[in-house]
């Protein structure tokens, strides 16, 4: 899947034999031999959610608080722990690119953790694998995911604490924090298609 997604992203975004690709794209063509004939510009990470939707809603009654800009991703992390009562909802093509849908982000209630849930576009019998890689990559004690196939969308639930993430800091901004996500994901969708 991730394959033929960067392969229909270079087509469309190919101009005068280059192509803009952020770090994780980069060296994703780089390692697969995606390069023919064009020259690669690496562009900057914080710019990669420029064009992400942002919503925050209420925790509890799942009503919208407002629309916000990519400028909202400037704020702190710590932004989820003041406002504990609201969760972040994001949209994004970079996301969709690796097969990730409906991305929320929040802090859980019991632990105080900041947690990002999504759909994962795999099929059911990538669960193992699936499961493999978040127990090996993700610092933590047990139960710093969750994981739950759901038969009526094909997708798999997925729930993990950003906290257990290599890299985290609470100090960092929502907009890093959603960068240090990405490239969690990222490796993770690329690690579970070439072990298949």
């Amino acid at each position: 899947m991730l394959k033929k997604q960067m392969e229909i992203y270079i087509s469309k975004a190919l101009s005068e034999n280059k192509v803009e690709l952020f770090k994780e794209e980069k060296d994703y063509v780089e390692r697969h031999h995606l390069t023919n004939d064009f020259t690669i510009v690496e562009i900057e990470n914080s710019t990669r959610f420029n064009d992400a939707y942002i919503e925050r809603s209420n925790k509890e009654t799942e009503e919208l608080i407002s629309e916000e800009s990519a400028a909202f991703l400037s704020q702190p992390l710590e932004y989820l722990k003041i406002n504990k009562s609201e969760f972040l909802y994001f949209e994004s093509s970079w996301f969709e690119l690796i097969g990730v849908e409906t991305l929320s982000l929040e802090v859980d209630d019991v632990f105080g953790t900041y947690n990002a849930l999504f759909g994962l576009k795999f099929q059911k019998k990538m669960g193992n694998v699936l499961k493999a890689y978040l127990n090996n990559e993700l610092q933590g004690e047990i139960g710093t995911y969750s994981l739950m196939f759901n038969q009526s969308d094909g997708l798999w639930d997925v729930n993990f604490s950003l906290n257990s993430v290599e890299g985290f800091k609470e100090k960092m901004s929502l907009g890093d924090a959603l960068s240090l996500i990405y490239h969690f994901l990222f490796i993770l969708v690329e690690t579970i298609e070439e072990d298949n």
